[in-house]
């Protein structure tokens, strides 16, 4: 039963008051509860939470109403036609011990059999040789001057370092510990069962920081280019330092990534790595320290987020835009997944999505006049910004999301959550310098445990700048 102002008017002026009073609160409640029933909903699919927030065996949300096609239903593993995979055979050149079989008698007859096969079926085994350590002493003579009888010790050649580990012996440490996430004491306990090399914590400490000075030139080289590079996917996740909560920041570029730890994520320490005045193009979500940039692609994986959450929503006209928003971001990742691989060209790219675009921000403007707050919001904040939606079909070397930049936070997020963050700001600078240097290897192609130890070797790393 609804209750109209002419009931209203009809009560005395006392009871009208506590009848206003209560509608009021009545209201109040129900916004409470469709806001709760709204994050009671949440998941990594329709809000910001990230992916490790959900249990990773957690159903997805089922369908009632779809129709089981049973021709459909894939099974698990292979399935028929696909491209087989098995492992290379390396040359025979390249193997250690041949041993050669040949069979003594036919299978039929039982005659003595003779000969070669010129192509024979080769099947190789794969082993470890025992692992033993390779240790070098070097015995330092101090002799006494026969003339001012004073002593003098000879001196390390300059290509030994104080520490007794060797460079490839301290980047494997530094490898364990960053690529592989290993503890301190899995290190330790990795070095004495399996190397064979008697290791403790404390002396894996001094690893950690000779790694990091060794390799942090390059690092403040990397760092310092950030700013000059013309476009630039950013993004930035929680971490932990000395049980304070910290930012780890990462920066890809189009030939490196930068990983920094910040005392937070404002605008501030975002200037402090790109400058107050970057002109390139920037791929992120939506958050406010990104607002002040003139050239922003918007993050439409985030957007797909956003939408599904509008279209989850307990309200009838929201749910309409948002699955509405959620087709047309299909059509757009459908697209460009065809631009992608070749399928079409840029231009032709542009001229499909024109009508994605238009319908786009046809909806925006009816989400500006829905009463669901959220979805109001949210189409007030995209509809000033609209330009930064579409970049992409601006500057052709520009993504329509910033996945590159997620993907290459998953490691960060990993450590975090298995090492919960860092104990000493010592720690800190190991694990940006570690993770820079790791995925810029791993994007450059090359062997991150070569160049750590040819860095070490020589005590200066090579340059990972191309075209510095």
């Amino acid at each position: 039963m609804d209750i109209t102002p002419e009931m209203i008017a009809r009560q005395p002026q006392q009871a009208q008051q506590i009848i206003v009073y209560l509608l009021g609160r009545v209201a109040a409640c129900e916004r409470r509860i469709a806001e709760l029933e709204e994050r009671v909903g949440m998941t990594p699919a329709n809000s910001s939470l990230p992916p490790s927030s959900q249990h990773p065996h957690a159903k997805p949300k089922s369908d009632q109403n779809k129709p089981v096609d049973a021709a459909n239903k894939k099974k698990r593993g292979g399935q028929p036609g696909h491209k087989k995979h098995e492992r290379t055979l390396v040359p025979v050149e390249q193997v250690k011990h041949l041993v050669q079989l040949y069979p003594t008698n036919c299978r039929g007859c039982g005659g003595k059999l003779t000969g070669n096969d010129a192509a024979p079926l080769r099947h190789q085994v794969w082993e470890l040789p025992p692992i033993e350590p390779f240790i070098t002493e070097y015995q330092r003579h101090r002799l006494t001057c026969e003339c001012c009888k004073i002593t003098t010790c000879a001196s390390l050649p300059d290509d030994v370092s104080e520490s007794q580990a060797g460079p490839r012996l301290t980047a494997l440490a530094a490898i364990l510990m960053s690529c592989f996430r290993q503890s301190k004491r899995q290190t330790e306990l990795f070095f004495e069962s399996v190397l064979n090399v008697p290791a403790s914590t404390g002396w894996l400490v001094k690893l950690q920081t000779r790694a990091t000075r060794t390799l942090r030139p390059a690092y403040d080289e990397l760092h310092a280019a950030v700013p000059q590079e013309t476009r630039l996917g950013i993004d930035e996740t929680p971490f932990k330092e000395c049980r304070q909560r910290v930012w780890m920041w990462v920066f890809v570029a189009m030939q490196f990534t930068v990983f920094c730890i910040r005392g937070s994520r404002k605008r501030d320490e975002l200037d402090a790595t790109i400058g107050s005045q970057y002109e390139g193009i920037v791929t992120s979500d939506r958050a406010t320290m990104y607002h002040h940039l003139e050239y922003v692609q918007y993050c439409w994986a985030h957007l797909k987020r956003d939408f599904q959450s509008v279209a989850d929503a307990h309200h009838e006209a929201a749910g309409e835009i948002g699955k509405a928003l959620l087709e047309q971001t299909k059509t757009l990742f459908r697209q460009h997944a065809r631009y992608r691989d070749g399928t079409i060209t840029y231009a032709e790219l542009k001229s499909s999505l024109s009508g994605v675009r238009e319908e786009v921000e046809v909806l925006l403007l009816r989400g500006l006049k829905c009463d669901h707050r959220k979805t109001s919001g949210m189409c007030q904040q995209l509809c000033y910004n609209r330009e930064r939606l579409w970049t992409f079909l601006e500057h052709e070397c520009v993504a329509p999301t910033n996945n590159h930049s997620e993907r290459a936070l998953r490691s960060a997020v990993i450590w975090r959550k298995l090492s919960f963050g860092t104990q000493s700001e010592s720690g800190s600078r190991f694990v940006e310098t570690l993770l820079t240097i790791l995925e810029t290897c791993r994007r450059q192609n090359k062997n991150a445990i070569e160049y750590i130890t040819d860095a070490l070797t020589t005590g200066k790393p090579e340059s990972l700048r191309i075209g510095a």
